[in-house]
């Protein structure tokens, strides 16, 4: 089968910008939608790449689509309006943090058209978006990843291929998981020194320099956290979504969660607390207001 070269990209948020001007970069033809209108033509604009007004207008002529949307309902809306357009043989590389049990529903309605499916959700966040450098999650046929191997490279450095449908994203989810963990675990250490005495910032130094080190003590507490800047790039309710499916694994699995069921109770009550639009680093507040003490400020009184 002939190289792809031609690719239809379906959401260019936060994410899907950087990743589809990075494909751009690679010397492939894009061509972008977004339910945001305008967004489509601001990225053709900026970075040289093609846009369109609609889903099925985007996929026109592609070899390969690439969705990256907030959820796998809207990814099922951008398959179903895109479908008229899809030539047999097209592949389709999900790359939404989606579940995992609908992703495969819409690779088998996909493949009795003649269309395969691949799903492929990232992690690094917006950073390694923009750099190229993020980690691909990979599920499906290994003769379908093959192909979709070049494509994935212009966005990411390492690929990790799962199993079948659908195990990529039990991956990101699971991945997820152990990272929120690792995040409130350590924010509770945080308060507990701080309200010791011990100076936040040189505890991070310490944890980073021992067995307490994780992604949240390397790259978020300091830049997030203690700045009050709270501004990382992804959101609450996108690590709430995330929780979720990997508890809905877990209960598929008859595996026994308790502890990852707490994790997603926390950082869903912190979601409740700050509203829509925070970003996932702010459930820090969450802890903070419980304890009465802010991270690098005073205790209340």
């Amino acid at each position: 089968m002939a190289a792809i070269k031609r690719i239809a990209f379906a959401g260019i948020g936060n994410m899907g910008w950087p990743m589809a001007a990075n494909l751009v970069k690679a010397g492939f033809e894009v061509t972008v939608c977004d339910a945001v209108p305008g967004r489509a033509a601001s990225f053709a604009a900026e970075t040289g790449g093609k846009a369109a007004t609609t889903p099925a207008e985007a996929a026109a002529g592609a070899e390969a689509v690439v969705i990256i949307v907030p959820t796998s309902k809207q990814v099922a809306e951008a398959v179903e309006a895109m479908l008229p357009s899809l030539a047999k043989g097209t592949l389709v590389i999900d790359m939404t943090s989606g579940q995992p049990g609908r992703t495969r529903e819409i690779a088998a309605m996909l493949a009795g058209h003649g269309v395969a499916m691949i799903d492929c959700p990232v992690s690094g966040g917006v950073p390694r978006a923009k750099t190229g450098q993020l980690a691909l999650m990979a599920g499906g046929e290994e003769a379908e990843i093959d192909r979709a191997e070049p494509v994935l490279k212009a966005m990411g450095t390492s690929i990790h291929r799962c199993g079948p449908i659908g195990a990529g994203q039990a991956m990101k989810a699971l991945n997820n998981l152990v990272s929120a963990g690792g995040y409130l675990i350590g924010i509770e250490a945080l308060l507990i020194g701080q309200r010791f005495g011990l100076d936040p910032a040189k505890m991070v130094d310490v944890l980073n320099a021992s067995t307490g080190m994780n992604n949240s003590t390397q790259k978020k507490f300091k830049e997030y956290v203690l700045s009050r800047r709270f501004d990382a790039g992804f959101g609450l309710d996108l690590m709430v979504k995330d929780l979720s499916i990997a508890l809905e694994v877990g209960r598929e699995t008859t595996t026994p969660t308790p502890f990852a069921a707490l994790c997603r109770e926390m950082w869903a009550s912190a979601a409740a607390m700050l509203g829509p639009g925070a970003d996932h680093t702010a459930v820090a507040k969450l802890s903070e207001q419980m304890s009465g003490t802010v991270l690098g400020g005073n205790v209340e009184k």
